[in-house]
Parts: structure tokens; sequence; C-alpha cells
């Protein structure tokens, strides 16, 4: 069954709208764990728009004690970091290897994004950023941290991510979801497009690269989105936290995981 990780990041920037710690991310993260979320994401930003270094620290210890408890757990919580590797401190933010040095998530996902980027909206072009990639997947790795590169679907490029030693890849849906929405109207590139991301995701299978996929999921385009050949996780959580607005965070969370089924 396809994993959902459940991105907080629209429970922090509703907070980081007030003073003080109202929503509280911890809190929504273990109403989360306990409708049954597979794994929680973060991407904190160095303008710390959203999620801060405090939230993924805070994190780390509730997944980490959720783990390690003396009562039966089905499974173990993985915890994601995504965010540009490139992006300098700034201000309280120390950059993206010193979270993930200080917290050890289970995985972290590298997206070329900015801060003049409202959201991620692109993948690694590895012909240009490839070798300076490599060192950095190198040493996450020898702090035992899974890395999942922010990709297109485009097989050359899927390559090179296999090339440079990530183990996964991260499809970049947005396309995908813009063009379900508008199949009505243009179901011929509708197909031509969800083709193109079978096709990636079966090279990715074919290459030994896990496959993850995110950005833009929501409730009617996930379904056929789980059957890409090879799919591990989907991370959610704009459309799964403005659905927990009409629904209640929990049910939501269900109605996510009963699509991934």
């Amino acid at each position: 069954m396809t994993q959902l990780s459940v991105n907080l990041n629209k429970i922090a920037l509703i907070r980081n709208s007030r003073d003080g710690d109202y929503p509280s991310v911890i809190e929504h993260a273990k109403t989360c764990l306990t409708a049954g979320a597979d794994g929680i994401t973060v991407h904190p930003r160095p303008d710390q728009r959203h999620i801060r270094p405090h939230d993924v620290y805070e994190l780390a210890t509730l997944i980490a004690a959720h783990n390690t408890s003396d009562q039966d757990i089905e499974y173990s919580i993985e915890y994601n970091i995504e965010g540009n590797p490139f992006a300098e401190a700034q201000g309280a933010y120390p950059g993206l290897l010193t979270l993930a040095q200080q917290t050890r998530p289970d995985q972290c996902t590298l997206v070329p994004d900015n801060n003049d980027q409202l959201t991620s909206d692109h993948g690694f072009d590895l012909t240009r950023s490839g070798k300076t990639l490599q060192p950095i997947i190198e040493q996450l790795h020898a702090w035992d941290i899974r890395v999942s590169l922010f990709m297109d679907p485009e097989p050359a490029q899927i390559d090179l991510a296999h090339a440079i030693g990530a183990e996964r890849i991260e499809l970049y849906t947005g396309p995908y979801a813009a063009a379900e929405k508008n199949r009505d109207a243009d179901s011929k590139t509708a197909d031509a497009l969800f083709e193109r991301y079978v096709n990636a995701a079966q090279h990715a299978h074919d290459l030994g690269l896990g496959v993850n996929a995110g950005h833009d999921l929501n409730l009617d385009n996930l379904a056929k989105l789980n059957t890409l050949p090879g799919l591990l996780e989907v991370s959610i959580g704009h459309a799964l936290i403005v659905d927990a607005l009409a629904m209640g965070l929990e049910q939501a969370v269900i109605r996510y995981k009963n699509l991934l089924v």
C-alpha cells in the first residue's frame, strides 16, 4: 500500500499569522498519527513563512518517541524533511543540511526551490546541478538518511538521479493535477500527460529507484495517481488541510488513506 505522508506546512502558516502556538503543529501531527498517517513531512524555508526550525526539532522528538514507545505499534512513522540544500542560512534558519544532521530524518527530499517561489513548481535539472548535488547526497547517506530528488517525469533526468546516488525520486505532480482538473475540456492532453508519469515511474522502478509523488494531489486525482508503477509514498499538505476545514483533520487523513489501498 502506498504510504501517506502529511505535510504540515499549512498548519504552521496559519499559526504564524498570530503570536503564540495556535494552532499547534505538534498537536496536529499527533492527530495525523492517530488517524493512521504513515509519515510527517515538513518543508522549512529560509524565510520561515511556515515551518520553522523549532518545529523541525520538536517533530523529530515526537516521531522518535512514537517509534520507540513501549506500546505496541503497527508501523514506524517516517519523518521527511524537504528543502533546497543550496539555500543559505538566514536568521534562525540554519540550512537544510544542519537541520538534517541534527534531527536525522528517515528521508530528505531535495527540492530546487527559492524564496521567490510561492511553492515548488519544477524538478531538478541534473545536467546543471547533478555534480554539486552528489556530495550532498553522499553526506546525507553518511548520516543514514535516505535521499529523494524532486523530479519532473523525464526519463533522461531520472537516469541522472540514479547515477548520482539518490535512492528515490519524488515526481512533481502539479502538471498532472492541472490536467486532471481540466480533463472534461481536454481529455487527450490529460491522457498523454498521465502516460508520461506512468512511463517515468516505470523507468525509475526499473532502475531500482523508489518512486514518491507530490504536489496538488487531492481526493479527486489521488486514486488514479496511485496506479503508478512502484509508487511508495505520496506527500500531501495543501488539499488535505483544506479538506480538514470541512471534515476535520482525522477524517481527512482517513479519507486520503482509503484512496491508497
